[in-house]
């Protein structure tokens, strides 16, 4: 596995040096939140726990961070953060249908061989002992891996996708699969293999699509992180509508090798994969992890990487926006993004509402891309799957582009991108909607309002920029809402440092009621 391109700690670790008790990160963070708490209130004691580097209770709530710190520390074992997860999930699935594939053996027996290596001292792998889902259109060795359609139903890779075999070489544990749309291709997560997945913040509604299944067992407890794939918001939507946090990188910045919607083509930059989890600090755990080239996936360069520690929010310029002259959003969605804008402007960073030029044409410029060649991928897929009966109809038969036509709308399509480029030379940073609304009843929105939302998450897979989505507010209905932080292509640090500023301000995960 490639090492990041940077020195950290998580670097060291797959070097195999000694590991530390607390990373720098950690320790700032003590730091920090020791200084908040003697500042604030009694009342605001809420947001602080949301992100102290403590356990939570239950065990299972705890994030990806705390219970990698835990388990090094020795203050819980594998096997009791492994069994606290599968247990969780054998609770809750039967209602949300989110996982559907687990291999509760083989776990357990791989949280007893962590267990025994600490014993031995033999821990230098960053994630060590700590258990993961993985969505179902990412190659597992030895677990089926459907990608949600039926051609796949009994399909056993006998190699890991690239993420997946980074993961468990730093010491990850695989619990099991998670449910996708037919082929990642849905605003929602069904498909003919598994079925409907369901929000825990309310099983009448969607969890989103396509890493649907993803967002909604780590909502409800039952897996610390997770690995999604956006080719059109398909991580920061289920985030969003999960009350998660959810990372997009850069395109080019993860391989996608190994995963059911192949790299190539000619739309092959708009899809990225990256982690889902219930803090911002798990999202910047997991990234260094899984990026960098694996001398396959084409479209996988060697980015520089800048470490998020050492960015600071306050010297960044921030743009933000609450409607994209496409979708408009509901008032609890813009108040969400205005109280972002105001957290980070009241640290003392450089704060403007500013919409880019440009943005209310993103799907004029996006969609003829997407279909331009009438669905023949998306026809070669399903063969390649065996896959006769299938629920994608609408994607395999639209009119393809004439030469002339693709030209043109190639053309467009890059000089929007140079146009935004340009506007992004007077900020560092933009913070908007990830969608126009709270997720929606299952099955009740045509896929032309479901596109139109989405357009804000949309837009940023065509640029190939960053975004991080993390919780901001909640629905009259106790939906959540999150934000979008996006930056420039390459700079995570950014938006991951902002992210954090936000989750910290306005309190980030909350656990949904009844689970």
């Amino acid at each position: 596995m490639p090492l990041p391109h940077q020195g950290s700690e998580i670097a060291g670790q797959i070097a195999g040096k000694e590991p530390v008790r607390l990373s720098r990160r950690e320790a700032l963070k003590l730091a920090s939140l020791s200084a908040m708490a003697a500042a604030l209130p009694a009342c605001a004691s809420k947001a602080v726990s949301s992100v102290s580097m403590g356990l939570e209770e239950p065990l299972y709530f705890s994030t990806a961070s705390q219970l990698r710190n835990a388990i090094r520390n020795k203050e819980v074992s594998c096997v009791e953060v492994v069994t606290a997860c599968l247990n969780r999930i054998d609770s809750v699935n039967a209602a949300l249908n989110a996982v559907v594939q687990l291999d509760r053996n083989g776990a357990l027996q791989a949280a007893k061989e962590s267990d025994q290596a600490i014993l031995r001292g033999d821990v230098t792998a960053p994630l060590h002992g700590l258990p993961m889902t993985i969505k179902d259109s990412l190659d597992t060795r030895g677990m089926i891996s459907t990608g949600g359609t039926l051609g796949r139903q009994s399909y056993l890779p006998k190699a890991d996708a690239t993420v997946v075999s980074r993961l468990r070489n730093a010491g990850a544990i695989l619990m099991g699969k998670t449910n996708t749309p037919e082929l990642t291709l849905s605003f929602d997560t069904n498909n003919l293999v598994y079925g409907q997945t369901h929000n825990p913040f309310d099983l009448s509604k969607s969890p989103g699509g396509s890493s649907g299944g993803a967002a909604a067992i780590i909502a409800a407890g039952g897996s610390p992180f997770d690995i999604g794939s956006d080719y059109g918001g398909s991580i920061r939507l289920p985030a969003h509508f999960n009350g998660i946090c959810g990372l997009k990188p850069t395109a080019g910045r993860v391989p996608r090798t190994g995963h059911i919607y192949p790299f190539g083509g000619i739309q092959d930059s708009f899809q990225q994969l990256g982690p889902l989890a219930r803090s911002v600090d798990d999202l910047a755990l997991l990234l260094p992890i899984i990026m960098g080239p694996d001398g396959v996936d084409p479209g996988a360069l060697p980015l520089e990487w800048h470490d998020p520690l050492e960015q600071q929010a306050i010297k960044l310029r921030v743009a933000w926006f609450t409607d994209n002259g496409i979708s408009t959003p509901t008032p609890e969605t813009q108040n969400a993004v205005q109280n972002a804008a105001t957290a980070v402007s009241a640290i003392g960073a450089k704060v403007k509402e500013d919409r880019p030029p440009g943005i209310e044409n993103t799907l004029d410029v996006l969609l003829p891309i997407y279909f331009w060649d009438g669905g023949a991928t998306i026809r070669r897929l399903l063969r390649e799957a065996g896959t006769t009966e299938h629920t994608l109809g609408d994607f395999t038969d639209t009119p393809a582009l004439q030469a002339t036509e693709l030209e043109a709308a190639l053309l467009r399509l890059d000089q929007w991108r140079s146009a935004l480029l340009g506007y992004m030379q007077a900020f560092d940073v933009l913070i908007c909607p990830v969608n126009s609304a709270p997720t929606f009843t299952i099955g009740s929105q045509s896929n032309e309002i479901l596109t139109a939302r989405g357009s804000y998450a949309m837009a940023f897979n065509a640029l190939g920029w960053p975004a991080v989505v993390l919780p901001a507010g909640q629905s009259a209905t106790g939906l959540p809402i999150g934000v979008q932080v996006v930056a420039g292509p390459g700079r995570e640090d950014r938006a991951l440092a902002v992210a954090q500023v936000i989750e910290q301000s306005l309190g980030g995960y909350q656990r949904p009621i009844g689970f």
